[in-house]
């Protein structure tokens, strides 16, 4: 069959591709903007790819064309399939269509943590010689792709509740029909697509009717959002973070904690990663691979040799022992615990925090009036303001607890990071996009001040 995807260069987009490939079929694609690192993954699987939406790339005709959320009405290529009939489909929907239908799905959702807490449950299916598919919304460290079949009876999956397509406005995850469900935590996000958080736990409750009464939720307890959400009906066993597991630091910054497992401790983590959000991700990937036939002892070691998603607290360079990190960071809550974990390792050194706002939510503004706290572990912040931007980042800087400054332009931020960071120093830059290669220039003007 010929697949042809029309936003292939997504993240998620790229992983169906992938998978499609792998399952036999001819794939082809096209997006706005072909470029490294996913149009050289896509074009090292045979994956014919075309720049923008023309109509001559639906010569010769596909079977079936998998339209991204990214497309709406008006897009020539969008219009093309619409006029002349021909046979779409969403990428959820294909993917619960052709692959989803006969695995195990363990599908780990949330506002926070669900690459990082799905790349923990693949892996640890993984090192278990489960050998597990999986689609993740980035890059595992352990596994360097980010979407695979797999030969075993489990699929993990990034349970995101974006809408699925112009034409399904549901949240992708009502598609997956997960057996084993995580939801980390929930909070108002997403506001160019849901009006209130109400029609967030609405999507959400669509999920947890597909939970089968022999699967099951794992969440925080006592989280309002949540327990309201289930309170709306909830048919599947559920077990908490808070209750029947929970976690004992042994190093203030995450990176060593007992297992604790319904009053027991079942063993000790040691790890690379930084913060109690890992730690919590951690568990709930621990739990979830449980479900899935796991013994504790081994996913607590599985756990140790995780290596984190790209671009979550990535070290990009260390020049004259100044630490630049990548992160991907891109709402207050995650931002706050970030620093948090960040603070926790170095101590009283000092924390130069870079933010992109990009998400959509932020453009608009919605949680202005929460961002200036989300960095007071910071000790110096500094802004940049894209020109779309619906609301001025001077409002944030008027209200931080820290010294902020705000920018148009991402190279004066580079020079006076140059010109001001110290040895022992770290840079921590929180973006969800490329940020206009502030990484590599940044670690670059370090280099000359050498």
């Amino acid at each position: 069959m010929h697949v042809h995807i029309l936003g292939i260069c997504g993240s998620f987009m790229g992983g169906i591709a992938a998978i499609a490939k792998s399952l036999g079929h001819k794939v082809t694609g096209s997006d706005s903007n072909v470029y490294p690192p996913m149009s050289t993954q896509l074009e090292a699987l045979g994956i014919e790819l075309t720049e923008g939406f023309d109509e001559s790339q639906f010569s010769p005709t596909p079977d079936i064309v998998i339209i991204g959320n990214a497309l709406s009405r008006g897009n020539p290529a969008v219009e093309y399939v619409l006029s002349r009939n021909l046979a779409y489909t969403s990428g959820p929907q294909w993917l619960l269509d052709n692959l989803l239908k006969d695995r195990w799905v363990i599908g780990l959702s949330g506002t926070h943590g669900k690459t990082t807490t799905s790349s923990m449950v693949a892996w640890i299916l993984d090192y278990t010689g489960l050998n597990p598919g999986y689609l993740i919304g980035g890059v595992p460290e352990n596994f360097g792709v980010s979407a695979r079949i797999g030969d075993g009876p489990f699929f993990v999956i990034e349970a995101d509740e974006y809408d699925s397509a112009f034409f399904d406005k549901r949240s992708k995850f009502v598609h997956y029909r997960p057996k084993t469900l995580v939801i980390n935590n929930l909070e108002f996000d997403h506001a160019d697509i849901f009006p209130n958080l109400a029609a967030i736990q609405t999507q959400f409750h669509h999920l947890i009717r597909m939970v089968p009464e022999n699967g099951l939720i794992l969440s925080p307890s006592d989280v309002p959002a949540i327990e309201e959400t289930l309170a709306q009906g909830c048919w599947s066993s559920r077990q908490c973070l808070g209750k029947e597991w929970s976690s004992q630091l042994l190093n203030k910054d995450g990176s060593q904690f007992d297992v604790i497992h319904n009053g027991d401790t079942k063993g000790t983590v040691t790890w690379s990663l930084l913060g109690q959000h890992n730690v919590d991700n951690g568990l709930m990937a621990i739990a979830a691979a449980h479900h899935a036939g796991v013994t504790l002892p081994d996913a607590i070691e599985a756990l140790a040799h995780f290596k984190n998603v790209k671009r979550r607290m990535e070290i990009k360079g260390v020049v004259n022992n100044i630490t630049v990190y990548d992160d991907f960071a891109h709402h207050p809550t995650a931002i706050a615990t970030t620093l948090e974990g960040l603070r926790n390792k170095v101590g009283n050194a000092r924390i130069h925090a870079v933010l992109e706002p990009r998400s959509n939510t932020m453009k608009m503004g919605i949680h202005k009036d929460t961002l200036a706290n989300s960095w007071q572990q910071a000790d110096e912040v500094y802004l940049y303001e894209p020109k779309e931007m619906g609301w001025s980042l001077k409002e944030a800087a008027a209200q931080s607890p820290v010294s902020s400054q705000c920018f148009n332009e991402v190279e004066p931020i580079v020079q006076l990071l140059a010109n001001v960071a110290l040895p022992g120093d770290h840079i921590l830059i929180m973006s969800n996009g490329g940020f206009d290669g502030i990484h590599g220039r940044l670690l670059d003007a370090l280099s000359k001040k050498i």
